[in-house]
């Protein structure tokens, strides 16, 4: 008998917790769909703003995730990064990253600027300093090339070429990149983590003393600002078209001017490069039904709890069962 009470009591427990791992895991599928809901709300609020044209001197409120976004510069193929097993429609492949120098701004004014329009500084140049006063006025603010991360688009991994990088489509001169703006580089699960094995990792330094092209499965935008010594914007563009060659149009719009030719902004063709760019999983109503299911199956478990605490408390001691046999 003792037995018996014995195993009924574990098999208490033991529903009983797994109700509760039951009730925290539909919580949790719970917090995910909330969590989706707010990413498609957020998805929405980006798209549905007018296109930002990105510049050194963006605000930080004009870089909303998911907005779109339009910049000129030169790209930095010096500072390349190809993203690894980056899969597409079943391919292995790369992502291609590559900064955009952004235009610099024009100088800001300094304190001898002021001296020149008339304040009242000029009696810091007075005396045996003056030419130390003189130099510390003059400089200037020291400023790192502004830069925005550009995904450019998609690449097949050769297979026979083993760990070779690919060829790198290189395009030259000023461009126009348009795109939509993402708050990181989206990440992949690395394996090797949780192996105890070597991941891939950025260099401290790019560009690389051997000048071979850095393969890397996640890229972090603070390691890697640290990595080119770029000052980069705090948001990803991700490329959605063909980069436009403005040199060529400001060439050819000259030479229309004279009688020789007509402007062009033809983009430059990258047929290699693919941008058909994955999205984020929407479906909250998926953990939805997933919730229903785990609090469905905790309240299977309660139930046989209850069954079990019943047997329990209907069920004679066995003191009570030796007295009556008495």
């Amino acid at each position: 008998m003792g037995n018996k009470r014995l195993r009924s009591l574990l098999a208490l427990v033991l529903l009983c917790c797994v109700a509760g791992v039951c009730i925290s895991l539909g919580l949790w599928q719970l917090g995910r769909a909330e969590e989706r809901d707010a990413l498609r709300q957020a998805i929405e609020a980006g798209r549905s703003q007018e296109a930002v044209v990105l510049t050194a001197l963006s605000p930080s409120e004009e870089l909303v995730p998911w907005r779109a976004a339009v910049s000129q510069g030169r790209w930095s193929h010096e500072h390349t990064v190809l993203l690894q097993n980056r899969n597409l429609d079943g391919r292995p492949g790369y992502w291609l990253a590559t900064p955009l120098l952004l235009p610099s701004p024009p100088p800001s004014p300094n304190r001898l600027d002021a001296v020149l329009a008339g304040s009242a500084e000029p009696a810091l140049l007075e005396g045996g300093e003056g030419d130390a006063n003189a130099g510390y006025l003059s400089r200037g603010p020291v400023s790192q090339e502004t830069a925005v991360l550009v995904l450019r688009g998609w690449l097949p991994h050769d297979m026979q070429a083993g760990g070779a990088a690919p060829v790198i489509p290189r395009e030259e001169g000023m461009l126009e990149i348009r795109g939509e703006l993402h708050s990181h580089v989206p990440r992949i699960f690395e394996l090797w983590e949780w192996a105890g094995g070597a991941t891939s990792q950025l260099p401290s330094s790019l560009p690389t003393s051997d000048g071979h092209i850095p393969q890397v499965q996640n890229l972090d935008l603070d390691a890697y600002a640290r990595a080119t010594g770029l000052a980069l914007l705090p948001i990803v563009l991700a490329q959605a078209s063909d980069s436009i060659a403005l040199d060529a149009a400001d060439k050819a719009a000259g030479n229309a001017s004279t009688g020789q030719a007509r402007a062009s902004t033809e983009p430059i063709q990258q047929l290699t490069l693919r941008r058909d760019w994955p999205g984020p999983a929407l479906d909250s109503d998926q953990n939805r039904g997933y919730a229903l299911q785990w609090f469905s199956f905790s309240a299977i478990a309660l139930i046989a709890a209850l069954f079990v605490l019943r047997n329990l408390l209907r069920r004679p001691r066995p003191e009570q069962g030796s007295k009556e046999v008495q």
